[in-house]
């Protein structure tokens, strides 16, 4: 594999986990009724809404190899 194939991947894996924690997030919003993360009792440690924002994170710094910064 060169090195675009491998960054091409790593970037799939990001993208494949932040689906994965959106899709747990709005399953859970759902359950509970709600249309807004701050409605969650849990809020703000909710830990589905936790692993969200870290999904959310890694896919735009893709890890810590990336050079996402707030």
């Amino acid at each position: 594999m060169d090195e675009n194939t491998i960054k091409e991947k790593i970037l799939d894996e990001w993208e494949l986990e932040l689906k994965k924690q959106k899709k747990l997030l709005e399953a859970h919003m759902k359950e509970l009724g709600i249309n807004s993360e701050m409605d969650c009792p849990n809020f703000p440690h909710c830990p589905i809404q936790e692993a969200y924002v870290k999904a959310v994170y890694n896919s735009m710094s893709k890890g810590a190899g990336g050079g996402f910064e707030f």
